[in-house]
């Protein structure tokens, strides 16, 4: 045991639940890829494929737990869902090959990056970055992890996601531009992967806003779902 000493408390570890298990999967670092779905591209505005994967990112303490409510956040009038896959590393690397990028994740599950849609856009108009449109409190919701050993690692199949019952967006998989393999690959040759790494690959068309009061569901057939509640 570790008897180093901090001059104030360690920060507690963001985790997350883990199916048919007590153990928690701990985050170290969320990575995001932008644009991934060729609808939600052209919903943007951008030419779908015309450029190489790009990233963003999320401090790890912006997880939720699936089922949770959370505060309105501040600053914003059009706070956005994207529902979205997520990859859960269990290893990383540098300059990852692509062939055996998927032996890096551990597991798979549904999240939604929130997005401060308002405060993108004004930091796009004026050349600044968009760290504080992704990047706030809360903005990471994601459900229960399930083992690549038990699910395999889905390329395909349904992804959606509901406010308040009513579907807002829905495609496949397969809708990707760039496959996960390819995203580990080019994320791994800007940073060093590691274990604990979750990366958020991307959402189809249909974001749209959501208001105090929103309950919003995600799911991804074979992979599972994740539900957050927006506090009145």
């Amino acid at each position: 045991m570790s008897t180093q000493k901090y001059v104030i408390d360690p920060p507690a570890q963001a985790a997350i639940a883990v199916e048919g298990t007590d153990a928690l999967f701990p985050v170290r670092r969320i990575w995001c890829v932008g644009r991934n779905y060729a609808d939600h591209a052209r919903e943007m505005g951008k030419d779908p494929g015309a450029e190489p994967p790009f990233f963003f990112t999320k401090p790890a303490d912006a997880v939720v737990a699936d089922g949770a409510a959370i505060p309105f956040p501040t600053l914003t009038d059009d706070l956005h869902h994207e529902i979205e896959l997520v990859a859960a590393l269990k290893s990383g690397g540098e300059n990852i090959d692509p062939a055996r990028a998927l032996d890096c994740v551990y597991g798979y599950a549904a999240g939604i990056d929130l997005t401060r849609r308002d405060l993108q856009s004004a930091a796009r108009k004026a050349g600044r970055p968009w760290d504080m449109s992704k990047g706030f409190d809360n903005s990471a919701p994601i459900g229960v992890i399930r083992k690549a050993a038990e699910i395999g690692h889905p390329a395909s199949g349904r992804i959606a996601l509901s406010v308040n019952g009513a579907i807002r967006q829905q495609g496949d998989l397969s809708d990707m531009i760039w496959s996960l393999p390819q995203i580990i690959a080019a994320l791994s040759t800007n940073v060093a992967l590691a274990a604990g790494d979750l990366i958020f690959t991307g959402t189809p068309s249909g974001v749209g806003a959501m208001r105090p009061g929103d309950a919003a569901e995600g799911e991804i057939a074979g992979v599972g779902s994740v539900r957050v509640t927006l506090a009145r």
